[in-house]
């Protein structure tokens, strides 16, 4: 893996959902930073770590959702990807633009297509 693979950032609090995906991302040449809750996220964000992918559960644990950490990652970095996955039906309005929804389970294959596509 080089420093010009993408980087990848897990937003997951369900471990084995986590560790399936991060593995499948690794393979696929990803670099991947795991958190389990939206503020760890953000805080990552914030202190200036490369990201081109955010790859977010919706409902985390604590106080703030998938919705917040996409929105506000992206009001620090303008050209990340989003993709948002949840196992609940919910309204998808919140999404921020050119965003891309996956339902739980989710073929782990067509996230990693997901997040690899620049469409």
């Amino acid at each position: 893996m080089t420093t010009n693979s993408p980087t990848v950032l897990l937003v997951e609090d369900e471990c084995l959902v986590c560790c399936e995906i991060a593995e499948d991302l690794r393979r696929a040449g990803f670099i991947v930073h795991e958190t389990a809750s939206a503020e760890d996220a953000i805080e990552y964000a914030r202190s200036g770590h490369r990201i081109d992918v955010v790859f977010t559960d919706i409902d985390l644990k604590g106080r703030l959702t998938g919705w917040d950490v996409a929105e506000r990652i992206r009001a620090i970095y303008p050209d990340v990807r989003i993709v948002y996955a949840s196992g609940h039906a919910i309204e998808r309005s919140r999404r921020v633009a050119d965003s891309l929804f996956f339902d739980k389970p989710y073929n782990c294959a067509d996230v990693v297509k997901a997040c690899r596509s620049k469409d």
